[in-house]
């Protein structure tokens, strides 16, 4: 019960209050167990607006950023996800618990192979997690939805080329702080419409390409 109201509270002051007011994320949300996702040292904080760390030095999206990538991505029964980063599971699982059929890519091992136990203890087995990295995968294409929970320090086209018609792109751009999250919207085969949507700090995903260093 403890643990109910504890996430009840994490929606409504923290989710809520970052002007995520969609009902379907909010529900997600509420039903899918944080704690569970959580590495165990860190389980008295499941529920805080933290960035909690990861075993391979990533972090966990903070919760109102979750719900803001929710609630940008919009996903409907039966929609291809992918998700890009999929550190312990959890934004697949909240992706999943709105309907969608999702594929998630995580480019540590352990993190992978957590992720697949984390989402079998949830209740959302049906989660497909690959290891590998992103950057040297064949990761598929006509995708509904595409998540990239970690941030690219420059723009890549591969992301938004791998949408279907009409499939949205939520991606975090930027090699300085704070970082802008982006919706990227494919409206045509060679045509894509973005939109930014808030700023933010989330960690690089690795092995992303990043700007030449300056020199004088």
């Amino acid at each position: 019960m403890q643990t109910e109201f504890a996430r009840g509270q994490m929606i409504t002051q923290q989710v809520r209050a970052w002007d995520v007011l969609d009902d379907r994320v909010l529900d997600a949300m509420r039903r899918t167990p944080r704690e569970v996702f959580v590495p165990e040292r860190f389980a008295g904080v499941a529920f805080a607006d933290t960035d909690i760390p990861l075993r391979a030095g990533q972090h966990m999206l903070p919760p109102k950023v979750v719900g803001r990538l929710l609630q940008a991505l919009d996903a409907q029964p039966g929609m291809r996800a992918l998700v890009v980063g999929a550190g312990t599971g959890y934004v697949p699982a909240c992706l999943s618990a709105m309907g969608a059929s999702v594929r998630a890519i995580e480019i540590h091992p352990e993190l992978a192979a957590a992720a697949r136990v984390n989402l079998k203890r949830a209740h959302f087995g049906q989660v497909e997690v690959i290891a590998g990295d992103t950057f040297n995968l064949d990761f598929g294409r006509d995708y509904a939805l595409i998540a990239v929970c970690g941030a690219l320090p420059l723009y890549d086209e591969r992301f938004a080329r791998a949408l279907g018609l009409g499939g949205k792109l939520l991606v975090f751009v930027g090699d300085r702080l704070p970082q802008e999250a982006l919706l990227v919207t494919r409206t045509a085969e060679q045509s894509w419409d973005s939109q930014g949507l808030f700023e933010t700090s989330v960690d690089a995903l690795e092995n992303a390409p990043a700007p030449e260093p300056f020199q004088f």
